[in-house]
C-alpha cells in the first residue's frame, strides 16, 4: 500500500459557521495531521492530549492561544509553530478580523482527546 505524501491544502479548508471543523488530511499510527480553519470569533474550546503531544503551524490569521484551564492566553501568528506538549492544555479563540488558519500535527495517532 502506497501511502500519500503531498498534499494539498486548501482541498482540505472547511468553513462552518458553528464551531470550525477538523479536516483530517492524513492519518497513521505516527500522526494525524489536520487542517483547521477558523473563523472570527470562533473557538476550539480548551483540551489536553494525555498519550502525545499536538504541533500547530500557523499559516495565516491569528488568534489567543489557550495555555491552561483558568484561560490564560497568550498571541499567536501566521508564522508562528507552537507546540502543547503531552498533557499541556490548549486551544484558540480567534478574536480577530481575519480567519485563522492552521495545521496541526497529533502525534502519535492515539494521544487522545479529553476536553476540559
Amino acid at each position: 500500500m502506497v501511502l500519500s505524501r503531498i498534499f494539498n491544502g486548501a482541498e482540505f479548508v472547511q468553513m462552518s459557521d458553528g464551531e470550525p471543523i477538523r479536516s483530517v488530511v492524513t492519518e497513521s499510527a505516527d500522526a494525524v495531521v489536520v487542517m483547521w480553519y477558523v473563523l472570527p470569533g470562533q473557538t476550539i474550546n480548551p483540551h489536553i492530549h494525555p498519550s502525545g503531544q499536538d504541533t500547530w503551524i500557523v499559516l495565516s490569521g491569528n488568534g489567543e492561544y489557550i495555555l491552561d484551564a483558568e484561560g490564560k492566553t497568550m498571541p499567536i501568528s501566521s508564522g508562528q509553530i507552537v507546540v502543547a506538549h503531552t498533557g499541556q492544555v490548549h486551544g484558540v479563540v480567534n478574536q480577530g478580523s481575519e480567519p485563522l488558519q492552521f495545521v496541526s500535527v497529533v502525534a502519535p495517532q492515539d494521544a487522545g482527546y479529553q476536553p476540559l
